[in-house]
């Protein structure tokens, strides 16, 4: 099987082979979570890392991206540079792993540096009585519409994918599983619409409307309007798809 690795230039050639050597450990590697990737954290050479293992796509997606789409892990590491040459938070990238058949595309890795963060977006979600709730949740709008303005389309633009960190009296934000982007200008509608998988909360739609309105100089009541109904829609079309999944593993498994 071919082996594919493509590091961050700033790395040392003693660097790059522990990176090399986790990976070809990474079964004996304790801890990850993820019901499709795995996630291991770990410490090398005083470095904390995160080790993204993503799961292996079924046939046809291995021909795909064998010979015709770039891999997830690729993807995810261009990205994190891109980002970063941007001004976007996101955590350090330090290579990428891919591994080959002639044929087929079969696992791959995407190495970052881990970052520490006070919380994630689905904090805000959960706990309304958090410090300075709405300051975060105002920042974090703002920081979303700095994206927009860069042309910057974060297609997971959802809970758990924004790490938060304090720093003094403001917030810094950085942007994770980074697989799905697109950099264009954005319509308006676009851009709105970018707020549908964040919350079920009208509360925080109306306030992150509010804030966009401030910032963009777009009508308030349009934008509400235009979030809250993509909100709804991404939650009927989410709630619909958990439906039918249930009912065909009932059908597989009466």
């Amino acid at each position: 099987m071919k082996e594919i690795k493509v590091f961050n230039t700033e790395l040392s050639a003693a660097f790059k082979a522990d990176l090399s050597q986790l990976i070809h450990d990474f079964e004996s590697i304790e801890g990850g979570v993820g019901k499709r990737n795995i996630i291991k954290t770990t410490t090398l050479n005083s470095s904390n890392l995160n080790i993204k293992a993503f799961k292996v796509p079924h046939l046809f997606n291995q021909i795909v991206y064998r010979f015709f789409r770039k891999s997830k892990a690729q993807r995810s590491f261009e990205y994190a540079h891109k980002l970063t040459k941007m001004k976007v938070g996101t955590p350090k990238p330090l290579a990428y792993f891919e591994y080959l058949t002639p044929w087929r595309y079969t696992k791959s890795f995407y190495l970052s540096e881990h970052l520490e963060c006070d919380l994630t977006y689905r904090e805000l979600t959960t706990n309304f009585n958090y410090p300075d709730y709405e300051t975060i949740l105002r920042a974090f709008t703002r920081f979303t519409y700095s994206l927009h303005e860069k042309g910057i389309h974060f297609l997971d633009h959802s809970p758990g994918n924004t790490l938060i960190k304090k720093n003094g009296d403001t917030y810094d934000f950085y942007l994770v599983d980074l697989n799905r982007m697109a950099f264009r200008n954005l319509d308006f509608e676009s851009r709105i619409r970018n707020f549908a998988k964040l919350t079920t909360h009208r509360s925080m739609v109306e306030v992150m409307s509010d804030e966009y309105a401030k910032c963009s100089g777009e009508d308030y009541h349009r934008i509400v309007d235009l979030m809250w109904k993509a909100t709804t829609s991404f939650q009927y079309k989410f709630h619909r798809k958990k439906r039918l999944k249930k009912k065909l593993k009932f059908w597989k498994n009466p």
